[in-house]
């Protein structure tokens, strides 16, 4: 019987080994993350730009929204985040690395005026991918 109760107590302690082994082993496997950042503009506002700029000519919260932009899988069947620039423009998110398509929230037609959108870019593991966003209204 004291054999059994050895053999039993050995299989328990290899089937807890294995299972902490492979709990590691999972881990070091998952897909890291890195950061995005860049700078969204958006102009002109005005019909007429004026240096220094008119400060009613400037972008709001509200520009911003107006012209949402996100973050998408690659295929862009999936929305992974929207992009909510600071009054500056400027953008930071933390994504899981990979690729993905940036681009409108919500689809977008020009007739004058344009984007550097959709493009696609990939975020690495514990690096920063710099995109700068341009979007031209077509006000003129």
């Amino acid at each position: 019987m004291k054999t059994g109760n050895s053999a039993l107590k050995y299989l328990a302690q290899s089937a807890i080994l294995i299972a902490v082994l492979f709990s590691c082993t999972k881990q070091s496997m998952m897909v890291g993350s890195g950061v995005l950042k860049g700078k969204i503009s958006i102009g002109p506002i005005c019909p007429v730009e004026r240096i220094p700029p008119d400060p009613a000519c400037l972008p709001t919260a509200e520009t911003y929204k107006a012209w949402a932009t996100a973050v998408w899988t690659v295929n862009k069947k999936t929305k992974i985040a929207t992009l909510n620039p600071k009054l500056d423009g400027t953008y930071q998110i933390g994504l899981p690395a990979g690729d993905y398509i940036i681009d409108f929230d919500a689809p977008r037609t020009f007739g004058v005026g344009g984007s550097n959108l959709p493009t696609a870019i990939s975020i690495a593991n514990t690096d920063t991918t710099k995109f700068n966003i341009n979007i031209d209204t077509g006000i003129r």
